[in-house]
């Protein structure tokens, strides 16, 4: 049997080649290969640390389980299997009552603890930020984005409306994309909508995707934190132009955001545009006209 010392030299190395790996991997690799991280490791919002630990933390236990599983399957193929000379089946146990606890326990403590850290995450992810620096109404659409930055007033209200990716035979977009700017640094507060039917509001480099229905207003609170352009698309299969409903952010400093919405005020895209084009002005009770009308 060895001693102690020769399984400390043998283990040793191996501390010291695990801490080097880790040592040479990039901050993509140590966020398990998910997008919103750059070279500096800064992420692209609050949120986005958590989102990656938990993703990541979840795949390296269930990885060492199924290492664990597949080792003691190869044992018990090795160590059961028929010898020379062996004829018939093998004894056969009833019970087994030490391992029937173990994987009855075991599995149970993995699903409880997956339960209760996505559990505590997703709270904070949830809770939403009730006085924000910035709130935005993000309306999708077939196929395509209406941005709002609600202000004090309609006065201070303004927005953009977004068209219809276009692309060439080779698949390039060609169109201009619409674009969402949100400012670094700040509390944002998204209210997301639907005009038509049901969309799902992702920015992919933030980790994070919530669903947008008619008649049901969703909300999405973070803060940027790294100044950059990100790509957006819709994440729920919504009619034939699903692929191309896609959208730009742009997260800017704070002076360049007060510019942007300048820009849309002297523009004249001001005041309120959800009820103007929503489909649910035609249910009864809303007013519209009746068919002697038509």
């Amino acid at each position: 049997m060895p001693s102690k010392r020769r399984i400390r030299w043998a283990v040793l190395p191996l501390g010291i080649a695990t801490a080097a790996v880790l040592a040479g991997c990039t901050p993509t690799e140590l966020h398990g290969f998910l997008p919103g991280f750059v070279e500096s490791g800064q992420p692209a919002t609050d949120r986005t640390d958590m989102v990656a630990g938990l993703w990541v933390n979840s795949w390296i236990v269930l990885l060492a389980v199924g290492v664990i599983t597949w080792g003691l399957m190869g044992w018990a193929a090795i160590a059961y299997r028929r010898r020379r000379g062996q004829v018939g089946l093998p004894v056969q146990l009833r019970y087994n009552m030490p391992i029937e606890i173990f994987y009855t326990v075991v599995p149970l403590i993995l699903v409880i603890g997956f339960f209760a850290f996505t559990a505590r995450d997703q709270t904070i992810l949830e809770t939403q930020t009730e006085d924000p620096d910035v709130s935005i109404v993000a309306i999708g659409k077939q196929w395509s984005w209406d941005f709002q930055y609600d202000g004090e007033s309609d006065d201070d209200t303004v927005w953009s409306m977004g068209v219809q990716a276009q692309t060439d035979e080779q698949g390039t977009v060609t169109s201009e994309l619409p674009k969402l700017v949100l400012p670094v640094d700040k509390t944002v507060k998204i209210k997301l909508q639907s005009r038509d039917v049901i969309h799902s509001f992702w920015i992919i480099d933030f980790l994070y995707k919530k669903d947008m229905y008619i008649g049901r207003d969703n909300y999405w609170s973070f803060t940027p934190t790294r100044e950059g352009e990100y790509a957006g698309k819709c994440a729920e299969l919504c009619g034939e132009y699903h692929s191309m409903m896609l959208f730009n952010v742009e997260v800017v400093s704070e002076a360049e955001y007060e510019d942007y919405l300048a820009s849309l005020r002297e523009a004249g895209q001001t005041g309120d545009i959800n009820d103007e084009y929503d489909r649910l002005q035609n249910l009864p009770g809303t007013g519209a006209s009746s068919e002697g009308d038509h």
